[in-house]
């Protein structure tokens, strides 16, 4: 199934929609009592998921996408924990050492921003704000201490992650929290894949298009290590809880790395997606 968080003309408030096709179908209004929020949707497990399915499919037509935003594909996460230097190409672009271990941060909630939302910042801040598309792992049941051969049972789905980065904060502070955690450095979505029309995580063509011209262009399964890999490291010292978002990591091809650079401009659109799952537009403003 494909889910989403949409808004309706006039209405900031985010509602949970099933997507079919080009339509949405709020879940909302599916039964008593179902869930407005992905987080709700979780936490009442495969039956609730399994019933909102049912509905779904007998219910009516649903309503144009073209006649809605959407808001972040999570909206309350336990927690946002990103993996840096997961792929071998962006490691040596950087010029940064892949360790033995993840290196893992964390973003903070306001950095969370969606689909076609527009994402500013002060030119006094940064003017060497990077792209960098990641595949998003939303967990659905308590990973604690799981082997990488069990950790795919915890998935509950997948979106689409930019991570934002102020290159030159990054490179100025020993944590990386910081310089991607601007407001609305962390855009996601604008779709949910539940797990089980993912059979493959490491098997999904990455991409990011920058005003026009494709930079970034590999597959998750370049990745140093694989989704279930990353799982079972973070759950041997932390319960990861249903909801919680982990990025992945971003593949080769940053704008810091390329001759010349490439950074994000004033008025740049910068469209980062992954086959299978969906394509996620920020539009940039530099603030004077």
């Amino acid at each position: 199934m494909r889910f989403a968080h949409v808004t309706r003309p006039g209405a900031d408030d985010p509602r949970l929609a099933v997507i079919r096709d080009e339509s949405a179908i709020l879940v909302d209004t599916l039964f008593a009592g179902a869930p407005a929020r992905l987080e709700q949707l979780i936490a009442g497990g495969d039956a609730l998921r399994e019933r909102v399915r049912i509905a779904a499919d007998a219910a009516d037509a649903g309503l144009p996408l073209d006649d809605l935003g959407f808001a972040s594909a999570v909206l309350a996460p336990p927690v946002i924990l990103a993996i840096g230097l997961n792929y071998a190409a962006h490691s040596s672009e950087l010029g940064l050492k892949t360790d033995s271990t993840p290196t893992v941060f964390v973003l903070w909630p306001n950095s969370l921003s969606s689909h076609d939302a527009t994402t500013s910042w002060p030119r006094a801040l940064s003017e060497s704000v990077d792209y960098e598309a990641e595949l998003g792992v939303i967990i659905g049941t308590p990973a604690k201490d799981v082997s990488a051969a069990d950790a795919l049972d915890h998935v509950w789905g997948y979106t689409v992650v930019n991570d934002i980065t102020a290159r030159d904060i990054q490179y100025s502070e020993a944590q990386w929290s910081r310089c991607k955690s601007f407001d609305g450095f962390t855009p996601t979505g604008p779709f949910v894949v539940t797990a089980d029309e993912i059979p493959d995580p490491q098997d999904l063509h990455i991409w990011t298009v920058v005003d026009g011209q494709t930079v970034q262009d590999a597959s998750t399964g370049q990745m140093v290590r694989p989704v279930a890999k990353l799982i079972s490291h973070l759950s041997r010292s932390a319960t990861l809880l249903p909801g919680t978002l982990i990025s992945t990591g971003s593949p080769g091809g940053a704008g810091y790395s390329r001759d010349p650079q490439i950074f994000l401009r004033d008025r740049s659109t910068v469209t980062v997606g992954i086959d299978g799952i969906g394509a996620l537009t920020t539009h940039c403003r530099i603030l004077d």
